[in-house]
């Protein structure tokens, strides 16, 4: 079966299963366009139901600048399906000013660190995440350095060290 007919049976289910959802398939890649209320129920449906056993990235995306955009941000999973060789974007629309997220990790592991590293470089809040600390930058770091209105030239010295405790008395150990 043809990637494109894996893609338009997948379509057809998810259409009938969650109503208003949109779909684009741009650069012969499939997106399904989730809102906020039912991203979680796509991606557990995707994940349970068809097989997407790989969380392969979360992406933020910051629109302020680009023409036709509705909101100020977009969330885009990317989940495989490693039995059936198909790949799928789920998308979702975030304003600047509610920027809470339903979390992932229950669904995949994977999800733990790619979470953390959006809500460190755009601000998502993913509600329920077991532990959403910065990864990549220090722990007095102010903002969130891919937003396109942060201040590119601003530095930001880290005064004190930090030894890591915090992260090393989790109960999982810090692990992903």
């Amino acid at each position: 079966m043809s990637e494109k007919a894996k893609h338009d049976a997948l379509v057809e289910e998810a259409k009938t299963k969650f109503g208003g959802l949109a779909v684009d398939r741009s650069f012969d890649e499939l997106v399904l366009d989730a809102g906020r209320d039912v991203v979680h129920d796509v991606l557990a449906w995707l994940h349970r139901d068809k097989g997407f056993d790989m969380l392969l990235d979360i992406a933020g995306v910051d629109c302020l600048e680009l023409a036709g955009c509705e909101t100020r941000f977009e969330l885009e999973y990317i989940v495989y399906a490693v039995a059936d060789d198909v790949r799928v974007r789920v998308r979702t629309q975030v304003a600047g000013d509610d920027m809470d997220i339903p979390t992932a990790t229950d669904l995949w592991q994977s999800a733990n660190w790619a979470e953390r590293e959006a809500y460190e470089m755009y601000g998502f809040n993913f509600v329920g995440h077991p532990c959403q600390k910065r990864l990549l930058t220090h722990h007095e770091f102010v903002g969130h350095p891919l937003r396109k209105d942060y201040k590119i030239t601003k530095g930001q010295w880290c005064s004190s060290t930090s030894d890591l405790t915090d992260e090393m008395n989790e109960p999982d150990g810090g692990a992903m």
